[in-house]
């Protein structure tokens, strides 16, 4: 979640046509971006394996988004517009990290993105049967994966809230993500039979 304090913009900007219009208030631009937080994240980790590396480019977009916010032009998608800036802020982050200087220099991050593009149906698809298969499992399950994945919650605090043992969840993770993989790929096959 967004959680940095953000300044106000004047509340009109010129646009590139040199009219004046207003910019998004505050709440908008929160509603906007929290409704787009999880595709820039999941966007963000196709250019960053590291979790915590991932958590923090998505702040600082979001810090940089609300310092452009006057130049969104309300009436196209936001959540593309949110990922160019991901990008630009992953880029800047992997120049300041020593480990990803060899990776610049061969436009990695550029041919991932594109890839991505260029799969972004199928990663839609199968996020879309992820969620309907979640939904097929019994409710505690579905608490345990929303505790450990969603709620990033410690592994402890699982096993106390699904009064199990540690070993005893990660072996039922292990067990539901491979029920989860096997359901995907049967709804996968079902759509394109169709």
């Amino acid at each position: 979640m967004l959680a940095v304090p953000l300044p106000m913009p004047d509340p009109e900007q010129l646009d590139a046509s040199g009219s004046s219009r207003s910019v998004l208030s505050q709440q908008e631009f929160l509603r906007l971006f929290l409704a787009s937080e999880r595709d820039v994240r999941r966007y963000v980790g196709s250019l960053v394996p590291n979790v915590g590396d991932v958590e923090e480019i998505v702040q600082q977009t979001a810090v940089v988004l609300w310092e452009k916010v006057s130049a969104y032009d309300p009436e196209r998608p936001f959540t593309p517009w949110a990922c160019r800036f991901a990008l630009n802020v992953a880029r800047q982050w992997m120049a300041r990290q020593q480990r990803w200087k060899r990776l610049l220099s061969g436009e990695l991050a550029e041919t991932l993105a594109q890839r991505r593009r260029h799969l972004q149906s199928e990663f839609d698809s199968r996020l879309r049967h992820l969620d309907d298969c979640v939904k097929q499992l019994p409710q505690r399950q579905q608490r345990m994966l929303s505790d450990f994945y969603f709620e990033q919650r410690a592994i402890e605090d699982v096993a106390r809230r699904a009064e199990k043992s540690v070993d005893a969840v990660y072996k039922a993770i292990q067990r539901m993500r491979k029920a989860l993989r096997t359901c995907i790929e049967i709804k996968q096959q079902q759509e394109a039979m169709t």
